[in-house]
């Protein structure tokens, strides 16, 4: 990381600035090159290793593109300001970030796809009581992110 001074390294910290974002955007690539789709997504910590979880239909070029590779990068930011000044060049925005790569992996089973989608359902409600009929979850895609590299930013 360029900025030293921006850059977040507690952990706590860190998945606070998670925890805080609304939607994250996994990078995958097709022979054109990136491919970048934002997701709404769930998170847990296991033994000092961020994990991702995603959702989504069971079919279409997101899930395409995860069959043929095995690592993703992805990015979520939050927190955001415009901060005006007199000059243009003195305009500024602050930010909190956090980015990343990781293997993906579709899941498969389905108490572990139940699993993520508690996860993506805690992020946003805060409970984790929910029902998924095994039919809706049989249909679609539940995503897995183990995270490998992580760098995290706040601008303030």
């Amino acid at each position: 990381m360029r900025r030293k001074d921006r850059e977040i390294t507690d952990n706590r910290k860190i998945l606070e600035i998670v925890n805080a974002c609304g939607c994250c955007r996994i990078g995958l690539v097709d022979q054109d090159g990136a491919y970048i789709v934002p997701l709404n997504f769930g998170f847990e910590e296991q033994k000092g290793t961020l994990i991702l979880y995603f959702h989504g239909a069971g079919e279409g070029k997101k899930i395409d593109l995860i069959r043929r590779q095995e690592t993703a990068c992805f990015e979520m930011d939050t927190n955001h300001e415009l901060v005006e000044r007199e000059s243009g060049c003195a305009y500024s925005y602050l930010f909190q970030s956090v980015m990343g790569r990781g293997k993906i992996e579709l899941l498969q089973d389905y108490e572990e796809k139940r699993y993520g989608l508690e996860r993506v359902m805690e992020h946003y409600s805060d409970r984790t009581d929910w029902a998924f009929p095994e039919k809706m979850v049989s249909s679609m895609a539940v995503m897995k992110l183990t995270v490998t590299e992580l760098s995290c930013k706040e601008h303030k």
